[in-house]
């Protein structure tokens, strides 16, 4: 199957367990809770259609990180979003698990059959796993400057993670990184400092993750419609990781959104939405 790489310059963008009911305020839409076995996890729900879109979040903030595309995506599509454990309003764990296996406990749980999945970093990274673990499930894969574990990084990202872990004020770390938000994208800027501020467990909380086969060694067996998003301000490694998804996944295609860093659909989330509403729907949805 040949491979398409469209790199756009978008300038005319540019102008298995139970379920428990939570009500919360209006601004935010209802959500419930799947109890699994060492957590539960917070997830919200709408918006009508034959397959789902399930939203993945980042390693940095919660799945109200969708907040400025989630409007859209719930015009078009029946859409679920979710926060990972330990992150926003789910439980830390108090036990191991595969992050994979929370997708399907959550497919499964809301009786779905088929979806696509929307991955951003590290959520990216747990998109591939479940897309290889369960590809009869997943229809379709858009990757925002996703992680694939089993490709190399280098000493320089690596550094930048330690600089995270160790900083005193790991909010402020973050919010003034340009990888993650790119130069004079002030507003998005602020926007991330309000999430980690208002749910700091993000990146205090223990992970205790089980080791996944890493997935990069793997993606080329992929045969799922794929669309790798990358903005032109993320960091070298991610960009390479990006190249490297989009030769090695069938099909896949790659678009670069410029003056965009890591967190695109907090910057641009006008465009980040017409790309991903544009793809899913050319795939039935």
């Amino acid at each position: 199957m040949k491979i398409l790489d469209v790199t756009l310059v978008l300038l005319s963008l540019l102008g298995t367990g139970s379920v428990t009911a939570q009500t919360s305020a209006v601004a935010n839409p209802p959500g419930a809770f799947l109890d699994l076995d060492g957590s539960r996890l917070y997830f919200e729900e709408c918006g009508v259609g034959p397959k789902a879109v399930i939203l993945l979040h980042d390693g940095v903030v919660n799945s109200a990180v969708w907040d400025d595309v989630w409007p859209s995506l719930c015009k078009h599509f029946h859409a679920i979003r979710y926060d990972r454990r330990g992150y926003g309003r789910s439980s830390a764990t108090t036990k191991p698990y595969y992050e994979a296996d929370d997708v399907a406990a959550l497919l499964h749980a809301r009786n779905i059959s088929q979806a696509a999945l929307v991955g951003s970093s590290h959520g990216g990274n747990i998109a591939l796993s479940v897309a290889l673990r369960y590809s009869s499930q997943i229809s379709d894969l858009v990757l925002v400057g996703p992680e694939a574990e089993g490709f190399p990084y280098s000493e320089h990202f690596i550094l930048k993670q330690i600089e995270f872990q160790k900083a005193k004020d790991p909010t402020e770390v973050r919010v003034q990184n340009t990888y993650f938000i790119a130069p004079g994208n002030d507003a998005a800027r602020d926007h991330l400092r309000r999430l980690l501020n208002a749910s700091p467990q993000d990146h205090k909380h223990n992970d205790m993750p089980l080791p996944e086969k890493p997935v990069f060694p793997y993606v080329q067996g992929l045969r799922i419609p794929t669309l790798i998003l990358i903005g032109s301000a993320d960091i070298a490694d991610n960009q390479a990781v990006a190249g490297a998804l989009v030769m090695s996944i069938p099909g896949a295609a790659r678009v670069v959104v410029p003056d965009t860093g890591h967190l695109m659909y907090l910057e641009k989330p006008e465009v980040f939405s017409s790309l991903v509403i544009q793809f899913l729907s050319s795939h039935g949805f």
